[in-house]
């Protein structure tokens, strides 16, 4: 989880200089491309732990 606020956090900030520094439009995509990584490094965890049965 601290991985995925990690992400989350430095796609945020980049998102945000990209749409602030005039020139920098590309730290958005980037910061667009980190969030989605983050969002499926998630999602993979998250199935498959629903996956393990618990005796």
């Amino acid at each position: 989880m601290a991985v995925f606020l990690l992400l989350l956090l430095i796609a945020v900030v980049l998102g945000l200089i990209g749409v602030v520094a005039k020139g920098m439009l590309f730290l958005l995509f980037i910061g667009i491309a980190i969030f989605l990584v983050s969002v499926v490094f998630v999602a993979r965890r998250g199935t498959r732990r629903a996956r393990t049965v618990t005796r």
